[in-house]
């Protein structure tokens, strides 16, 4: 079925006509727009309510195995609840880092007193702040100013994607987030007994996963009464083992390296990475990235619409 219009009209006066509908066709598209945006802010909402569930302090917690792959230098489980690690046991056996006389490892617990300091991940600290900052955003935008102001629901958008991307990048512990382990390693008196001198305890999040870095250190400063087991005597520079046997191949990315630790100056003698998955963790990791999705189409159409497509490409 065809319409046609009656007298007609000249082909240039009916381009005018639509130049001049056009405006205001764009001006009810972007209004209808602007109020369907209030539903998927409520739908952002429920899915940041979610992320604060899984990363609130409720008991139980969840328990994560510890354990190297195909070796028995670490065993052990830790258990999180919220951002703190509230239990943990951890055995080592690790060829630079004799056990106890008649036991056959080193036990690393977390001590249960109260005044100790817990080992809290700042990562999820940051991420739990980042939800709720989000969540707040969205309280802004649905409750605070004109929710037909296309302006202020375009900047609130863009701090909004902005939140979730960092939550999810500190989540993922791209670039510095995860700390430096000789400023960040777990303090002695978070284990009960204290662990063995020269030692380092170091948590992290990577990929959702909960990440232990052990480190056992060394100190850049010479024994003035060298043991006569000692494993490097040095002759010339050279140490008895390289002088015979020829020099030995790094044994991990940080040899050779100075470190300081604890006002020590150190290098680590041996390094040993366990990574557990947490079921949890890689649920908030999900939901960010669809998160973040959704709020990038949120924006992407409003910018159309606005009339802002040559501005800014990303966000």
């Amino acid at each position: 079925m065809a319409t046609w219009a009656y007298p007609p009209l000249a082909p240039e006066q009916l381009s005018k006509e639509a130049d001049s509908a056009l405006p205001l066709i764009k001006a009810r598209e972007l209004e209808w727009l602007l109020r369907s945006l209030q539903e998927s802010l409520a739908s952002l909402k429920e899915g940041l309510q979610e992320c604060a569930a899984l990363l609130a302090p409720d008991e139980p917690g969840s328990t994560l195995v510890l354990s190297s792959l195909r070796s028995e230098s670490v065993k052990g489980f830790v258990t999180r609840v919220g951002t703190k690690l509230v239990k943990g046991d951890v055995q080592l056996r690790l060829a630079s880092l004799p056990p106890p006389r008649g036991a056959p490892s080193t036990r690393l617990t977390l001590s249960q007193h109260a005044d100790s300091p817990g080992l809290v991940l700042q990562q999820l600290v940051a991420v739990r702040n980042l939800v709720n900052q989000s969540l707040d955003i969205v309280d802004v935008s649905t409750y605070t100013g004109n929710p037909l102001d296309a302006g202020f629901i375009f900047s609130q958008l863009h701090l909004l994607h902005e939140t979730i991307s960092e939550a999810r990048q500190m989540l993922k512990g791209d670039g510095d987030v995860r700390g430096n382990w000789w400023e960040t390693s777990a303090a002695d008196n978070t284990f009960d007994p204290p662990p063995p001198p020269h030692v380092s305890f170091h948590l992290s999040i990577a990929d959702s996963a909960l990440v232990l870095l052990l480190r056992t250190l060394e100190s850049t400063i010479p024994s003035q009464a060298p043991s006569a087991f000692a494993t490097d005597i040095s002759l010339t520079g050279f140490s008895l083992r390289d002088r015979i046997f020829g020099s030995r191949q790094a044994a991990h990315d940080e040899a050779g390296e100075v470190f300081m630790w604890r006002g020590e100056e150190v290098r680590v003698r041996e390094k040993v990475r366990v990574e557990s998955q947490d079921p949890s963790l890689m649920a908030v990791m999900a939901k960010l990235t669809a998160l973040e999705h959704e709020v990038m189409r949120c924006v992407d159409a409003l910018r159309v619409l606005m009339g802002n497509e040559d501005t800014e490409s990303e966000i």
